[in-house]
């Protein structure tokens, strides 16, 4: 649990491992650059680009979401193993790759960053098209984690130096965009270029055969290539807020600042964490969920869904900013506060939507979970970029992502691990989901509200600095 702190021991932590009397008399400044800020059109075209390649990326999430009880069925898995494809297997070489690729971010030019990641992605969905193993496509579900954990960290602290501090509550919610697209639109898209799939004939290449599935994975090789290309056409802004004399702080010492600032990261992190973990199970088991409880087919799901979850998100997207701004005008922490009430919000939710009588009343506890989840990200995003200094903004960002991804990476596992082991049975799913649901969602919410109170001492602190 985190402990709160003022005075002289949060001014050493705000002053980058100098204790208080050091930083008296070694100011570390935050240096403003004297080149004006970028363009509205290129700053607004930056962003657009961004949203594109956010919207790809959980689009392939979405897709492969679809296409798992083909996957299981071809391949003979077990719900734990469709969950372990999900979770841990999409996070393993994530995890390796998300501090280095971080800190590229802190360090080259970020659309080159952001434009080789995309490259990736859809090189790699490709092969999985062409995979006739679950190992084959287990690997390739991990490289393509791989691949993602260039996108966050870069697209953050680029948008942070084209957008000024004043202005950067919209275009942060407007790139929410990318993941409500992906997740809603992106999952009608899945469903039409599966039952195109469906139609085509089976192919024999090169020792497997392409089909179904396989095809679609393939499809969504293109989309990316154009994302590539658009990232490099994107300016790359000059950097902001960096320390005076400084450099991209390698991965010891950035570490060793979040310790020193635990009372504001440790609740962010260890929260969104829970948080995360019970967010990437339910669209995780969706598919497998409204089949299995109500008997929706694949294609059914993907018409069905998308107007609920978009619905949700959309006004998630509105809700965010308009919440914040409601908070700011009593509260200094607001960012922190307002997401507390969401995550407070969909606790109830997660818990009583897979109990619902009707597939009706359980897309729209999804869709109000989905809008307060929206409405949660713009104030947590913002968080980051308002407290960390330019030259470890990157890696900030993606040790946060790590825990978002990491600990969330377990919650498919553990659907499909209490399906066949707590409860038994595939009908069952719906309890795994509940049972998730409880153990996740409230603590949650209680541990990212011990972060409030440190986090308003934070900002305090620099506005003092700044003065």
């Amino acid at each position: 649990m985190a402990v709160s702190m003022s005075g002289p021991d949060m001014a050493a932590e705000l002053n980058h491992g100098v204790d208080a009397q050091e930083a008296a008399a070694h100011h570390l400044a935050v240096a403003a650059r004297d080149e004006p800020w970028p363009s509205a059109g290129a700053a607004w075209f930056a962003l657009s680009v961004i949203i594109f390649a956010t919207f790809l990326n959980f689009f392939d999430s979405a897709a492969f979401g679809l296409l798992i009880e083909q996957i299981k069925t071809e391949f003979g898995l077990s719900n734990t193993a469709i969950g372990l494809l999900q979770g841990p297997v999409n996070v393993v070489f994530y995890m390796v790759v998300m501090l280095p690729l971080s800190r590229c971010s802190d360090i080259f030019p970020r659309k080159y960053v952001l434009a080789i990641g995309a490259l990736l992605i859809a090189l790699l969905n490709a092969a999985g098209g062409f995979t006739s193993t679950f190992m084959a496509l287990a690997f390739t579900r991990m490289l393509v984690g791989a691949g993602g954990g260039a996108h966050a960290p870069g697209s953050y602290s680029m948008l942070a130096d084209f957008f000024p501090p004043e202005k950067r509550r919209w275009p942060f919610a407007v790139l929410q965009l990318g993941f409500i697209g992906g997740s809603t639109i992106g999952l009608v898209i899945a469903g039409k270029l599966l039952a195109l799939a469906m139609s085509l004939p089976e192919t024999p290449f090169m020792g497997t055969t392409l089909h179904g599935w396989k095809y679609v994975l393939m499809m969504l090789a293109l989309p990316g290539v154009v994302a590539c290309v658009l990232l490099l056409m994107v300016p790359e802004p000059p950097r902001r807020g960096v320390i005076e004399g400084g450099k991209p702080l390698p991965i010891r010492a950035v570490i060793s600042e979040i310790w020193r600032r635990r009372a504001v990261y440790g609740p962010l992190f260890l929260g969104l964490g829970f948080s995360a973990a019970h967010a990437m199970a339910a669209p995780a088991w969706m598919v497998p969920f409204y089949k299995r409880t109500y008997g929706w087919s694949e294609v059914e799901i993907a018409t069905r869904a998308p107007m609920f979850m978009l619905a949700g998100q959309i006004a998630g997207l509105l809700l965010g900013p308009m919440l914040i701004k409601l908070l700011a005008r009593r509260y200094r922490d607001a960012n922190v506060r307002a997401v507390t009430i969401c995550f407070c919000g969909v606790a109830p939710l997660a818990i009583l939507g897979p109990m619902m009588p009707n597939p009706w009343l359980a897309l729209t506890c999804s869709m109000l979970s989905g809008m307060l989840g929206i409405a949660s990200a713009v104030p947590q995003n913002l968080v980051i970029q308002e407290i960390t200094p330019n030259q470890m903004r990157g890696q900030v960002t993606g040790l946060y992502l790590m825990m978002f991804t990491a600990v969330g990476a377990l919650g498919p596992f553990l659907i499909g691990f209490f399906t066949d082991h707590v409860f038994g049975h595939d009908g069952d799913v719906w309890k795994a989901l509940a049972l998730s649901g409880a153990l996740l969602s409230p603590p949650a919410a209680y541990i990212i509200s011990r972060a409030i109170r440190p986090y308003a001492d934070a900002l305090a602190l620099l506005d003092k600095e700044t003065q």
